[in-house]
């Protein structure tokens, strides 16, 4: 009798090596620890013949890649966010997609408060300041900040990760927490974390600290730029932990330079691994390389159920965080497999 061929994946970028070889109890494996960053043509070629695919953030996933790579059946990527997927286009071809949401979530907002203290602290200016050898004694108002305790903290973006930000920020910190969204919560999620609805308008214009947790789509872009900097207190803060492209980078800069709000944590950016330029000259931000959910325990369990993801449906047409699950079952995923 012949044995069936085992399906088989490629795993995009360098992942925890405990994650490739449970992979390998299953499927044929093609992976990239070597971490080389591959152009659109050699993502291409290195899915062909593949039935799955993990994939970290970065990889596009549009029409064009889809068309050319005819086997191809789901795509997991290690990240709640998938801007990098053209989720229309994979439902379209008959291929899943799917997300690892919830195991971040308390991670991700962990970094939200650091970020926000930091910059609310001006703690990396301060460092700064100190390397430099310019600290020769104390003054009163040397690198004055904002406090966080009883402050405003205003929310755009009231998720998962948005509403642990809030509970931190109401029980841990006393803040006073409001928050703009979609679509208003239940008002049993609102009193668990003590937050109230007010207009985007509002909460710009009475929050000290503005934390951004919305996800990234063409209607989100550029949810604050230069209007909306203009209408928050001369004294507040941004952070940015949703997505870059949420924030124009630009009209930031200029509102830093300018003094318009007194300072900013950034940990994704436009264009990322790019920063804009500007940005590296004003002294008044934190800037981190997209480590918001970058602790050991959480970044396995993203990994892992990504993996899982790619296992349970090529093994068993089931995954635990479909993005499109109409196409499971779909006469257009039922082409895909009968190219095998």
């Amino acid at each position: 009798m012949t044995q069936a061929r085992r399906p088989k994946v490629v795993v995009c970028r360098a992942i925890f090596p405990a994650i490739i070889e449970g992979l390998r109890q299953h499927f044929e494996v093609v992976d990239n620890q070597a971490d080389v960053m591959w152009t659109r043509e050699q993502l291409v070629a290195h899915l062909q013949g593949c039935h799955g695919a993990f994939t970290t953030g970065g990889e596009r996933i549009d029409a064009g890649v889809l068309a050319a790579c005819p086997q191809l059946r789901v795509v997991a990527n290690m990240a709640v966010g998938y801007n990098n997927f053209d989720v229309p286009a994979m439902t379209a071809a008959g291929v899943l997609a799917t997300n690892a949401p919830g195991v971040l979530t308390e991670t991700t907002a962990d970094f939200g408060f650091a970020l926000l203290m930091a910059t609310a602290r001006r703690v990396t200016e301060s460092e700064h300041y100190l390397r430099a050898g310019h600290w020769t004694r104390w003054r009163y108002d040397m690198f004055i900040g904002a406090d966080v305790h009883g402050s405003t903290l205003g929310i755009i973006g009231m998720g998962r990760i948005g509403q642990a930000i809030a509970r931190r920020g109401h029980h841990g910190f006393g803040m006073r927490v409001v928050y703009h969204n979609r679509s208003k919560l239940d008002a049993a999620t609102e009193a668990a974390c003590g937050a109230s609805y007010v207009s985007k308008a509002e909460l710009l214009q009475s929050a000290d600290h503005v934390m951004l947790v919305v996800p990234y789509s063409a209607e989100s872009h550029h949810t604050i730029g230069a209007a909306e900097l203009a209408q928050m207190k001369p004294s507040a803060t941004l952070i940015n932990l949703a997505r870059g492209g949420i924030v124009d980078d630009a009209a930031l800069a200029a509102a830093l330079r300018a003094q318009t709000i007194a300072a900013a944590g950034l940990d994704v950016f436009e264009g990322e691994p790019k920063v804009h330029p500007d940005l590296l000259t004003v002294p008044n931000v934190v800037l981190t390389p997209h480590i918001a959910s970058a602790t050991t325990p959480t970044r396995m369990a993203m990994a892992s159920l990504a993996a899982d993801n790619l296992v349970g449906y090529l093994t068993a047409r089931q995954a635990k965080t479909p993005l499109n699950p109409e196409v499971i079952g779909s006469a257009a995923a039922q082409e895909r497999m009968a190219r095998a």
